[in-house]
């Protein structure tokens, strides 16, 4: 393909009814046949940093992160030039993308190294990089050519959000295109990371819940992120402008639970010295998130039945009802339908919170997801910590992805967490953190094992004097993560593929801390 067929080929897609994810492939790719570069990346402009939004070439975790350009002095001089940008071969500035490359092109440092501003107008969105492994690479491209594209580009990812924010927020379309803009950028910002098609399934069925009124209840196990997509509800909601408030239920006295939910009036009970208002009455208009649900009391689940069919609440000590104008939105980790068999949980109360519910996927159920959110931890424990580059070896990775996770993603933050603080006390400040498998500690030592690897072989990678209870207990957890993720977290169906009765799988389940 020569330059011009190139460029007709990405204005056309201009007007074609492709997905961002297709449009910012396909331009990648019309670029690939002109310029011969090993890896490539389209990033967006967020605040001070840039995004990633698509690349070719890049390893899984470089997706998850966030380029700070007061520390990308080569991104600071893309952003500033008004024209494209021929690095030298020999420069001495550090290059993003040093240790993120997907596979190895023999070189620890990019040798070739090009690329332009992306602006709309004279605001700047973002930049287009690619690099090779090979010096001369990029020898006699046109910077002509390399200016017509860079247009393109910026005017492909300025449509594609355009798109993408009438298509979610329709009572927006009157809004200017700025407006439109950081509305998407900052749905794009929120923590919910994630490829996988269980996670697009939430995202979409948020998207739909929150258009209306309705009650949500979120389940999912301990650590999953059931308040990420409570905000995601609120945010994406009429309601977005008013106060999103949250109560643990779980850590509400049954004596304080009335009074904080609903307020009391001066003299109400002992330490009453001022009328106060409760959670409702404070959230009028907004969002109620009722976190751990199902801890709630059972004499003060009566009210909250009463404030979700008619809309009003009264506080302790005082005859007069109060509307309450409230979103509610509650998670919980407990199955609640054998919570209300077991008399601990209202099934009125239970049927009206379950209007729409939410599953959250475990993370072992998304495993596809790992590398993204490992990417992302990896780069915010740097920036808390003040590191060097954090970077994980393909072994850390592979290993990442096999362990079963049974506390989700909080879990998987706090180990990259506690493994970045114990590696890079051992590294010069400043320096490259580098994270492989063995850094990962014993839970991790038999994770990823190849598939044609004997059961003698697995034996021996086994650290000594391991409890072997415990190791029986991990090898269970990562077979039942798997047929869980095999079969799209159908608990019935993984039982039967692993032999199981369901109530067996249950009760295993329930023992090994998966449920």
């Amino acid at each position: 393909m020569n330059p011009l067929d190139a460029i007709v080929s990405i204005a056309s897609d201009l007007t074609a009814a492709l997905s961002s994810e297709q449009r910012y492939r396909r331009l990648l790719s019309a670029l690939r046949r002109v310029i011969p570069y090993d890896a490539a990346a389209l990033l967006w402009l967020d605040g001070a940093d840039l995004v990633p939004v698509v690349s070719e070439g890049l390893s899984e975790d470089a997706m998850g992160r966030r380029f700070a350009l007061h520390e990308q002095p080569r991104l600071q001089i893309l952003c500033r030039s008004a024209q494209p940008v021929l690095f030298p071969v020999d420069s001495e500035l550090p290059d993003p993308y040093d240790g993120l490359l997907a596979h190895d092109h023999g070189f620890t440092r990019i040798h070739a190294c090009l690329g332009c501003a992306l602006r709309v107008g004279d605001e700047l969105i973002g930049v287009l990089t690619a690099d090779a492994a090979h010096p001369d690479a990029f020898d006699g491209i046109d910077t002509g050519f390399l200016s017509a594209v860079g247009a393109l580009a910026a005017a492909e990812m300025w449509t594609t959000h355009l798109i993408e924010a009438l298509e979610q927020s329709a009572e927006r379309q009157g809004r200017i295109a700025r407006d439109l803009m950081r509305d998407v950028q900052l749905r794009q910002g929120s923590e919910l990371i994630g490829t996988s098609r269980l996670m697009q399934r939430l995202r979409e069925d948020i998207e739909l819940v929150a258009r209306s009124d309705f009650t949500v209840l979120i389940t999912g196990e301990t650590g999953v992120g059931k308040e990420l997509v409570a905000r995601a509800v609120h945010n994406a909601s009429e309601r977005r402008a008013e106060p999103l408030l949250y109560v643990n239920c779980a850590a509400l006295p049954e004596t304080l639970a009335d009074s904080e939910l609903f307020g009391h009036v001066r003299g109400a009970f002992t330490g009453a010295s001022a009328d106060r208002a409760g959670k409702f009455e404070v959230a009028n208009g907004g969002t109620l998130f009722l976190d751990e649900i199902g801890e709630l009391p059972l004499s003060v689940q009566p009210k909250l039945l009463r404030a979700i069919q008619q809309g009003e609440i009264q506080r302790v000590g005082s005859d007069k009802a109060v509307k309450a104008n409230v979103r509610l939105v509650a998670a919980t980790n407990r199955d609640l339908e054998q919570e209300v068999k077991d008399g601990k949980f209202r099934a009125d109360l239970f049927h009206r919170l379950n209007v729409y519910p939410l599953r959250v996927p475990a993370l072992r159920e998304r495993a596809d997801d790992i590398a993204l959110l490992a990417g992302y931890f990896c780069d915010v424990t740097r920036r808390r910590l003040g590191l060097g580059p954090v970077r994980l070896e393909p072994d850390a990775v592979a290993a990442l992805k096999s362990y079963a996770w049974p506390g989700n993603v909080r879990e998987l933050e706090n180990v990259l967490s506690r493994v970045t603080l114990k590696t890079a006390s051992r590294v010069p400040r400043g320096e490259p953190v580098l994270l492989a498998r063995a850094h990962l500690g014993p839970d991790f030592a038999g994770a990823a094992a190849p598939a044609n690897e004997s059961i003698a072989q697995r034996i021996e990678a086994v650290p000594a004097n391991v409890d072997l209870k415990d190791v029986t207990r991990d090898f269970q957890r990562a077979l039942i993560g798997r047929a869980l993720a095999e079969h799209d977290g159908n608990w019935s169906a993984a039982a039967r593929s692993l032999g199981m009765h369901r109530s067996n799988f249950h009760h295993l389940a329930v023992r090994l801390g998966l449920k």
